[in-house]
């Protein structure tokens, strides 16, 4: 289920374009302003707007750790903003002075490219903010663009129906003719479908354009063979030119916006139309997966930005805030690591942990004393809440890899219990796992099936005792 949470109606004008970081969602509009949001309560930033274009603002993107802000413009220019106070950091000028129409990070965050209605596609050092390499599409302009989640190669896409596809030193791996009126939008889905035989690598990226149309691909990159294209399916659903589309951070789910006014969510895998959107009362010209939680942002030119909630029991989200049922916690990425300080309400910390490149093991081994002096996380009690939830994970992680003691789990959630507490009919369980299962009008055993005579539940402390003494062992 998607569920509309919040309206923002601050733009003066068209919504052009809206972005993600962990902790911020970022909006471009016609008014040539960026605004800048928390996640937290959807809030806008005390910098906010932005203000520094003379023109439309086009598109903005955020770089990969959530610092630093680009955005451009009609202006001609791609700014640079730093996200912590709202600095402008650079000024990129487009060497032909051309409307610039889309910009991009590189996953590394070392380049940014922008690419403009001339045709040009500029590669910014982002070291030296300086420019590295340009070049040129054949024929139309450059409207689209996207990253291969290693950064090895990039896809633009051009107003003439081209997705090209450039390697890092700006060279054209591969041209493909894709929609016949011309391209408005691609992405590509940062996991990739698999390895593939013979040691190719695929991902699987969309694109759409003035033809009403869907195409999904997989672009298939093997080092001897170089880049090609392949072609999977094309998505219907929508009555009149696809204005954008982007991929759910697991690849499972893919959102599409129109000029027929409505948001579709797509399921990657079958096909399948999710969702239908209908909320926006002009064309949808942008849409937006947040990274790390589930949450979908819709721009319209009816100056609106829509936030959609989505049920975070849906399959697909189960990678995203579950990922420790499924990978060891010490094998976690730092996108992992992410992932699970968003679930746990601790966004604003996601930018400092990837910042010292804490993985799993890195996570699991963090101390009070390295959360005050590395992390320089300066309160006390965020410490204490985040030393909490990394310690519930180590109970976890223990519960896994070793045998535990029978009596030791909850019998309705089979984890290491916290906090035992004996149940009426004489079994103990876990506080929260026997609350819930009481909650949910159940007057029954969760063990003999027999009604409970009684739903006092008595904490169970030489239970407690006796786990936390055999924690101590595992420790040692």
């Amino acid at each position: 289920m998607a569920t509309l949470i919040r309206t923002l109606a601050d733009h003066s004008d068209d919504v052009n374009y809206c972005a993600f970081s962990s902790s911020c969602l970022a909006t471009c509009s016609l008014d040539k302003t960026i605004r800048v949001y928390s996640l937290n309560n959807f809030t806008e930033l005390p910098y906010s707007p932005l203000k520094g274009h003379t023109y439309a603002v086009h598109c903005c993107c955020f770089s990969p750790s959530g610092h630093v802000l680009a955005s451009c413009s009609t202006d001609g220019t791609t700014m640079v903003w730093d996200t912590g106070d709202g600095r402008m950091l650079a000024v990129l000028e487009q060497p032909s002075g051309s409307p610039v129409r889309v910009c991009r990070f590189s996953p590394e965050s070392t380049y940014l490219v922008s690419g403009a209605a001339d045709g040009s596609v500029v590669l910014w050092n982002m070291q030296s903010l300086k420019l590295y390499r340009s070049g040129n599409v054949t024929d139309g302009s450059l409207v689209a663009c996207a990253f291969s989640p290693n950064g090895s190669f990039f896809v633009t896409g051009s107003s003439c129906g081209d997705l090209t596809v450039w390697d890092d030193k700006m060279r054209c791996l591969y041209n493909e003719k894709a929609h016949d009126l011309g391209v408005t939008c691609c992405d590509i889905s940062s996991q990739p479908i698999s390895d593939g035989e013979h040691g190719f690598r695929y991902f699987q990226m969309a694109s759409c354009g003035q033809d009403n149309h869907i195409k999904l691909w997989h672009i298939l990159f093997a080092d001897f063979l170089g880049v090609e294209l392949k072609y999977k399916c094309t998505l219907n659903g929508h009555s009149a030119p696809v204005l954008a589309c982007a991929f759910s951070s697991d690849g499972q789910m893919l959102a599409s916006g129109s000029v027929d006014k409505c948001v579709i969510i797509y399921e990657t895998t079958t096909g399948n139309t999710l969702h239908t959107l209908s909320q926006h009362t002009r064309y949808v010209t942008t849409c937006a997966f947040a990274p790390y939680s589930p949450l979908l942002a819709t721009g319209s030119m009816d100056k609106t930005v829509n936030i959609w909630q989505f049920d975070l029991k849906q399959p697909w989200a189960a990678n995203t805030v579950e990922s420790e049922s499924k990978v060891a916690v010490e094998d976690w990425s730092e996108d992992d690591v992410s992932a699970w300080l968003c679930a746990q309400d601790f966004a604003d910390f996601v930018g400092l942990f990837k910042m010292n490149n804490i993985d799993g093991k890195e996570l699991l081994n963090l101390t009070k004393e390295s959360l005050a002096n590395e992390l320089k996380i300066e309160s006390l009690g965020m410490r204490s809440k985040v030393l909490q939830k990394i310690e519930e994970l180590r109970m976890k992680t223990i519960s896994v890899s070793v045998t535990v003691p029978d009596e030791f789990l909850c019998p309705i959630t089979r984890e290491l219990m916290k906090d035992p507490v004996i149940a009426a009919d004489g079994y103990s369980y876990e506080k929260e796992a026997m609350e819930n299962w009481i909650s949910n009008k159940r007057r029954s055993s969760p063990m003999t099936n027999l009604p409970l005579p009684s739903l006092m539940l008595t904490p169970n402390r030489t239970l407690k005792m006796a786990i936390s003494r055999w924690l101590e062992t595992q420790h040692k």
